[in-house]
């Protein structure tokens, strides 16, 4: 059974579907856009994600409110352009970085810099586009969602719950508490989270039923 394909593989095959960077890492909202779109299609037998952002204008929405602007949203938007200033010859024919440099959100960064660079009209058709809830209907292989309804890179009115559902390929598992990327376990947490059990619980019965989910 192939369950893990190289990675660079997977990479470039999303590229070339979406046509849409990802944003500093190979992300779970990149994965389940793919998925969603090339359906059934793709080479990847299973997948797993962990603290989605489902809707990126409600993921936007939560990290403007004052706490989370000056806790996450304002030092992440410098580390983007941190990233992007290191080139900005680059980019100076098609983007005002003088203006990119100023941003003092993400929203305002992907307005004036990546939806921009990658040819959307507007920063709302980048962020319809990059949501991955519009596509986890058209998900055609088993896929483990894990979030956190206290996460606030990800609210939890947005996680599409109706929609997962009413796909039989979508396992969303949520728990009360676990941040972003967090899931720690214990007073003193130190090895293996939530997260590290639930994935090699999942990845061991797609090894080993796997074949039967393919035959259904």
């Amino acid at each position: 059974m192939t369950f893990i394909i190289p990675v660079i593989e997977v990479i470039t095959s999303c590229s070339l579907q979406l046509k849409r960077p990802s944003k500093l890492f190979f992300s779970s909202m990149l994965l389940l856009n793919y998925l969603g779109k090339i359906g059934p299609k793709t080479p990847l037998k299973a997948a797993a994600t962990f603290s989605v952002g489902w809707n990126t204008f409600a993921c936007s929405e939560s990290l403007e409110k004052p706490l989370n602007w000056l806790l996450f949203n304002y030092y992440l938007t410098t580390c983007l352009q941190s990233s992007v200033n290191k080139h900005r010859h680059m980019f100076v024919k098609q983007i005002d970085m003088d203006h990119v440099m100023k941003a003092k959100s993400i929203r305002e960064f992907d307005k004036r810099f990546t939806s921009v660079m990658f040819g959307y009209r507007t920063i709302d058709d980048y962020y319809t586009d990059a949501s991955p809830n519009r596509r986890l209907k058209s998900v055609g292989i088993p896929v483990l969602c894990l979030n956190s309804v206290d996460d606030v890179f990800s609210p939890s009115h947005a996680i599409p719950i109706e929609t997962a559902k009413q796909n039989p390929n979508v396992a969303l598992v949520l728990t009360s508490y676990g941040g972003h990327i967090g899931f720690l376990e214990g007073i003193w947490p130190r090895q293996s989270t939530y997260m590290d059990r639930v994935f090699k619980q999942f990845v061991q019965a797609m090894v080993e039923h796997g074949h039967e989910l393919s035959s259904m």
